[in-house]
């Protein structure tokens, strides 16, 4: 969609929003004055950018970070100075953490990626280039023993790479992605030897015979997450809308995920003298990233809010224009989508996001996303459109309106 449409569909849902608020029961909708509708609209964008800005310069936002802490304080102060209460809710969880690994091959120093169930260790050889993707074939013929091993990404499990490696006589393993980017993942089971993976373009770096120290530098340890919770009423919330705060290493997370977090926010800011905020929790959940742990917390430890939810609205990557607007979930939630300008509303369920702990719970859900963009989970993703994150906002207050009403 172009930027000129979607400024339009974002006056025309502006309108319908600012109209709604002025009817009047027995009456003909009103119409908001088109300067009402365009001062609304740019005093919201101008919020979501000076967030935006503030919550960057923390940097990721790793559970049990810094900057994590950082970006959480700085959300809860401005939700309490709207007049909301907030509540953390605090989960504890083992986690595998890469400490920072690398491949020294003189001066240089080549920047890898530990997989999960590596071990750590520190080993120094010549490197062996093995031909294709490190399967028990490939080393047929070449001298292995006391080197490391040098293989592509592809065709057989990791582990097996490992395995294959060890038993030919490798002291460590390198594995080359077949992209320009980091390999992250698991290993797939517990393997004695280092293991280091790299980017595609550092390949002809590894050249055989040279001299290299593998650095494989990894933490297994309990991390701390913590959910924030705002909410101004005393019974319990009919709607809930949720985003993710954490990001994942490396990733600055502009758009995965302060997009969502951002119009969660916002959303927050702009319906606070409303009946929404005093049915409405919104949710900053924590540890998203590492296997939805936060979202899984919440529902488990308030389970018994579960049956009184109307609804519960997840926003995830929405700020930048990888690809249409979508909202997809319960059948109940999707008509109140459907109408709206800027998203296409589909039945059904997709998973990958702290709405599908919700949705396993019973709770009609509805997921809002914007297509997977280029610098996803990258260094790269530093970017965000404040005008998509209010469109999208935008939409999510016109469902959660719809929600509350008391005909549903």
């Amino acid at each position: 969609m172009s930027r000129v449409s979607r400024r339009v569909n974002g006056r025309l849902l502006s309108r319908f929003l600012l109209a709604a608020l002025l009817a009047v029961p027995g009456t003909t909708t009103a119409q908001a004055p088109a300067s009402a509708v365009a001062t609304a609209t740019d005093a919201s964008t101008a919020a979501i950018e000076a967030n935006f800005r503030a919550l960057a310069a923390f940097g990721p936002r790793v559970t049990g970070s810094a900057a994590n802490e950082q970006a959480r304080t700085f959300l809860e102060s401005q939700l309490r100075s709207l007049g909301y209460q907030t509540q953390r809710q605090a989960f504890a969880y083992p986690r595998f953490d890469d400490l920072g690994s690398d491949v020294k091959i003189g001066s240089e120093t080549l920047r890898g990626t530990a997989l999960r169930d590596s071990v750590g260790g520190t080993v120094t050889a010549p490197l062996v280039r093995i031909p294709g993707v490190g399967s028990q074939g490939s080393y047929r013929g070449l001298t292995v023993a006391g080197k490391i091993a040098v293989v592509r990404q592809g065709s057989i499990p990791l582990l097996e790479k490992a395995r294959v490696a060890r038993e030919a006589g490798a002291v460590g393993l390198i594995i080359v992605n077949t992209e320009d980017r980091d390999l992250r993942g698991t290993l797939g089971g517990v393997e004695t030897l280092p293991v280091l993976t790299v980017r595609a373009s550092l390949d002809t770096l590894l050249k055989p015979g040279l001299d290299a120290t593998l650095n494989v530098r990894v933490r297994n340890g309990d991390v701390v997450g913590e959910n924030l919770i705002a909410f101004k009423g005393t019974t319990p919330p009919t709607v809930l809308i949720g985003a993710h705060l954490d990001s994942v290493k490396g990733a600055p997370g502009a758009n995965d995920n302060l997009s969502g977090t951002l119009a969660v926010v916002e959303l927050a800011r702009r319906v606070v003298n409303t009946p929404l905020s005093a049915q409405a929790y919104f949710v900053l959940f924590d540890g998203e990233e590492d296997g939805l742990l936060g979202s899984r917390d919440f529902v488990k430890t308030h389970a018994a809010l579960l049956p009184g939810l109307k609804g519960m609205l997840n926003l995830d990557m929405v700020g930048v224009d990888a690809a249409p607007l979508r909202a997809t979930g319960h059948p109940a939630l999707v008509a109140y989508a459907r109408p709206l300008p800027g998203v296409t509303a589909v039945e059904g369920s997709e998973g990958g996001s702290d709405h599908v702990p919700f949705e396993g719970a019973g709770v009609p859900t509805l997921s809002f996303h914007r297509g997977l963009d280029a610098n996803y989970h990258q260094p790269g993703d530093t970017v965000l459109d404040p005008a998509l994150v209010r469109e999208v906002t935008d939409i999510a207050q016109a469902v959660s309106e719809g929600l509350i009403r008391p005909a549903n």
